[in-house]
């Protein structure tokens, strides 16, 4: 075991340490999260030619064009969004309830015993049955093996629930495949112990056999749905052709929390994961991983993204999970999550998931789960979302897409006191996230997927304690950021002030989503977020703007080289691209923290993100 230097008992505390305050504190509500010392980076005075990478407008925007009358609130979201009725009706709002379940908390063995762990999930099942629901649980091999839990799961299964697996690596698993346990505790949450990714790929499969074949032994048959933390590419695929697995689930987007670092992904919903990098959707069925992955925990669209910039290696938590006082167990939060989630404009499968693992005592996570269900149960008696199972849901994924689908979420209002407001665009090729806040856009992140880019871990084992995965980024608004400087594509006028705008109307259609984002100039910005790429434009043809990326200071990016037309990157050794086929590229690294323009040819510009 590491000493108390390593960075990995830092990081492996940090849930425990959740569990604890928890334990001390009351279900109160949310205080405004504030970013006032990183809300917007502040108007720029003009630069010269020579520091501003030699870009001259094609024309100087007028005096009228750049109004200097302070920008007024944005106006009421109900007034300024709107859902295009072109939004086809094969679009659901689905919520799984999943909880998955453990037989030991090793980190905590006399405060979390077993039977405490045991009550937990008896806790959750009566829950679950007093309002008539029904949900999925997944079982981790230790539990799996306990005749208590198997009895507990056969009453839930007669009643319609689903039973799955949830693979992360105890030290049964282990010993049932056949191999040897590397730990001195009987479940281990280090990466190079408890996931997949510890072992060879050939040892993977015995695993996910050991698993798959006992399963089968207790219940009489395979399950259709198998989740973890994570679960690599290869174990994937496996479970796929040899059991037919029908949905999985892994872990929302984070850094470094208990460990596990899984940043650029799709941001939420489901995507079919590549071969050899399941954190990455494919692009081709040749990559394909046939089983849809859903994204887990119910992340905040607005605030988790900036959780963890200037915390050092770990993410606070702002999700639906019944144990997060600033997300799940507050009723404020609650309220306006789940208004943004059936209310605001939308594209595709809308998906979240809902639950807590056992090692949450029922004491802490009990009022978070009370107040979720009353309002799932009044969204669901409403039309407004569908609750099924994770295979459910898995099924009608597949029935409806041979490819990873364009998707998107907005919240088009804020609970806290920034005025933000937030899209998140994703498809088979990337991800983006538009963030408005105090009249001002910022493209706040924007990462490429590549089916072919490998997972550090597809050949090789893991052996450290913590894992990451990344995809390739153009915008990272979280890793190239600092607390005062906040990183990301900003738009500005000619003379390098800001642009400012009112409320953004988005509207969907059945694969894109258009932006207009009304200026207050009079003028109004275009954006059209399509599966291959960004168009924008700007209503006046003769005005002059553009886009600049910015980094905080010190920040080194994966840019090797910027043409007027295309931008180069690598990343652990892989090269990627950006094109931009209308519009240009400038080199600003020369001026501190700025890394590239992008310009408008006439008052369009289009960029490519599909290969």
């Amino acid at each position: 075991m590491p000493g108390p230097q390593e960075p990995g008992i830092i990081l492996s505390h940090i849930r425990m340490k959740r569990i604890a305050l928890l334990l001390a504190l009351s279900l109160t509500a949310i205080a405004p999260l504030t970013t006032s010392a990183r809300s917007e980076v502040p108007p720029r005075q003009p630069a010269s030619a020579s520091a501003r990478g030699e870009v001259s407008p094609r024309q100087p925007a007028t005096a009228s064009a750049r109004s200097e009358v302070p920008p007024p609130p944005f106006a009421s979201a109900s007034v300024r969004s709107e859902v295009s009725p072109r939004q086809p009706a094969t679009a659901p709002r689905i919520v799984n309830i999943i909880n998955f379940v453990r037989q030991c908390e090793p980190r905590e063995p006399e405060r979390l015993s077993p039977q405490v762990l045991y009550e937990t999930t008896l806790s959750q099942v009566r829950f679950l049955r007093k309002h008539g629901l029904t949900g999925t649980w997944l079982l981790q091999y230790d539990a799996l093996i306990n005749p208590q839990y198997q009895a507990l799961m056969r009453e839930e299964m007669a009643r319609g629930c689903e039973v799955g697996g949830w693979l992360e690596v105890p030290q049964p698993l282990v010993e049932a495949a056949g191999l040897e346990w590397r730990s001195n505790v009987p479940w281990d949450y280090h990466a190079q112990v408890d996931f997949t990714i510890g072992y060879q790929p050939e040892e993977r499969e015995k695993i996910a056999t050991a698993y798959m074949e006992k399963f089968r032994d207790v219940f009489g048959h395979y399950p259709t749905a198998v989740g973890s933390w994570f679960i690599d590419g290869h174990t994937l695929d496996f479970l796929s052709r040899r059991y037919g697995i029908e949905a999985s689930v892994n872990c929302r987007d984070q850094v470094g929390t208990d460990g596990y670092t899984l940043w650029g992904g799709y941001w939420t919903g489901g995507y079919y994961p590549s071969r050899r990098n399941a954190y990455m959707p494919a692009q081709s069925r040749r990559y394909q991983v046939n089983v849809p992955v859903f994204r887990m925990l119910g992340s905040d669209p607005i605030y988790q993204y900036d959780a963890g910039v200037g915390h050092g290696v770990w993410q606070r938590v702002v999700t639906l999970e019944p144990s997060c006082t600033e997300g799940g167990a507050n009723a404020e939060w609650l309220d306006w999550y789940f208004r943004a989630f059936t209310a605001d404009p939308a594209l595709g499968l809308t998906y979240t998931q809902v639950g807590q693992e056992n090692p949450f005592p029922w004491s802490l996570v009990q009022g978070g789960f009370q107040k979720q269900i009353s309002r799932l149960l009044a969204l669901r008696d409403e039309g407004k979302i569908r609750l099924e199972t994770l295979s459910q849901t898995g099924r009608w994924f597949r029935s409806q897409y041979r490819h990873t689908p364009p998707s998107a979420t907005t919240a088009l209002r804020d609970y806290g006191t920034q005025r933000r407001r937030s899209l998140w665009f994703n498809s088979r090729f990337y991800r983006t996230n538009l963030l408005w806040e105090n009249g001002m856009l910022r493209i706040r992140d924007l990462h490429l997927f590549d089916e072919r880019y490998p997972s550090r871990y597809i050949d090789t084992p893991c052996t450290t304690h913590e894992f990451r995965f990344f995809t390739l980024p153009v915008v990272d608004g979280n890793l190239w950021s600092t607390p005062d400087h906040l990183a990301g594509l900003r738009l500005y006028h000619a003379d390098g002030t800001p642009i400012r705008g009112y409320e953004p109307i988005i509207t969907t259609g059945r694969d894109d989503v258009l932006v207009r984002w009304p200026l207050h100039d009079g003028q109004t910005m275009t954006i059209h977020l399509t599966e291959s790429g960004i168009d924008i434009s700007h209503s006046s043809l003769t005005a002059a703007w553009y886009w600049e990326l910015d980094v905080a200071s010190g920040i080194e990016t994966p840019f090797t080289a910027i043409g007027r037309k295309e931008l180069r990157a690598e990343q652990e050794g892989f090269a990627y691209r950006l094109q931009c086929t209308r519009g240009t590229f400038t080199d600003l690294h020369a001026t501190g923290g700025r890394i590239f323009r992008l310009a408008p040819q006439g008052h369009k510009i289009q960029i490519k993100a599909g290969r």
